[in-house]
């Protein structure tokens, strides 16, 4: 059977409910696209990306480095790696040069657009349609001109909980397996994840970056102000600590979020912060910490016995 009657095939059936076919129905029946399409992906004129670009430059200037990073771990076997925008538009890439003319003739190149609705199932469409890490590999996807491509994609979350851009790593080479895959497609998650929290860094320059969770994913990071109000929160920190799915946050204490609770309350909190501060800058030194407070060495021993702080030993 042809690849495109059998995605029109399973796309009919009920019997169906994998998400791969789930994705072939959106591609079939909602987008009205035709598996058997041989056109080419559609692509943006020059002015048209360098607009696109030059909206997401904070973003693609801090990813560089990451895409750099990626590209030295799969490039040799002939991958490419590519960055896009939330709507599927590839606006950075990195390319072998003896693979670049395959991957410009199947449209993987900057400037072409790769959402689900207009090319249908394919890795950086279907991971953005879905906000999920998605593998497609080769007959996996909706037309049938994309059929000896694999894709792996991971999505990367704005500093405001919203979908910003995905990652993929597509190779064109006819020995690519599904489990060198999945190897691939841990390795761009990874970098996904590294991607976003090095973002969510740069886009509150001035506070401090907290990891919100003992979790394994390096993502989970809060911004907290110097009065130690939590004013940003990734969307892994955002989903873990129960906050705005999108948008701003509402300042909260850092400790309530953080489940830093003690005996101490209100001012006593910020009193015990301060002295704290002041005495690891003064490497423990009680008279030069009482100095920078402006109280005496006496008053600030009563105030750390108050607050159960201890001098430190030696």
């Amino acid at each position: 059977m042809r690849h495109a009657d059998y995605v029109a095939r399973q796309s009919q059936s009920n019997s169906a409910t994998s998400a791969l076919t789930a994705s072939w129905r959106r591609s079939l029946f909602k987008h009205g696209l035709d598996p058997a399409d041989a056109r080419r992906p559609e692509r943006l004129t020059l002015e048209e990306l360098s607009q696109r670009r030059q909206a997401m430059d904070p973003f693609l200037r801090v990813a560089a480095p990451q895409l750099d990073q990626l590209f030295n771990l799969v490039g040799l076997s002939g991958c490419n790696v590519m960055l896009t925008d939330a709507d599927g538009v590839v606006l950075d890439q990195r390319v072998n040069g003896a693979d670049a003319e395959q991957f410009r003739d199947w449209g993987l190149w900057q400037g072409t657009l790769w959402s689900e609705a207009v090319q249908g199932t394919n890795g950086i469409g279907t991971c953005l349609a879905e906000g999920r890490q998605v593998t497609i590999h080769r007959d996996e996807h909706f037309h049938t001109r994309n059929t000896g491509m694999s894709c792996m994609d991971a999505p990367i979350w704005g500093p405001d909980g919203r979908l910003l851009a995905a990652l993929d790593v597509s190779s064109a080479r006819a020995e690519q397996t599904e489990r060198y895959n999945r190897l691939i497609s841990a390795q761009v998650a990874q970098t996904a994840r590294a991607i976003e929290a090095v973002f969510f860094r740069a886009s509150f320059p001035d506070a401090r970056i907290v990891v919100a969770d003992d979790t394994a994913d390096a993502a989970v990071l809060l911004a907290v102000d110097q009065d130690d109000l939590a004013i940003g929160a990734t969307r892994a920190a955002r989903r873990a600590l129960g906050l705005e799915r999108e948008g701003a946050i509402r300042p909260r204490p850092a400790a309530d979020l953080l489940g830093r609770d003690d005996d101490l309350t209100g001012f006593d909190k910020a009193e015990r912060a301060a002295v704290v501060r002041a005495l690891a800058r003064s490497d423990g030194n009680v008279s030069a910490a009482a100095r920078a407070l402006g109280i005496g060495r006496a008053t600030l021993y009563r105030r750390m016995s108050r607050l159960g702080l201890a001098e430190k030993s030696g």
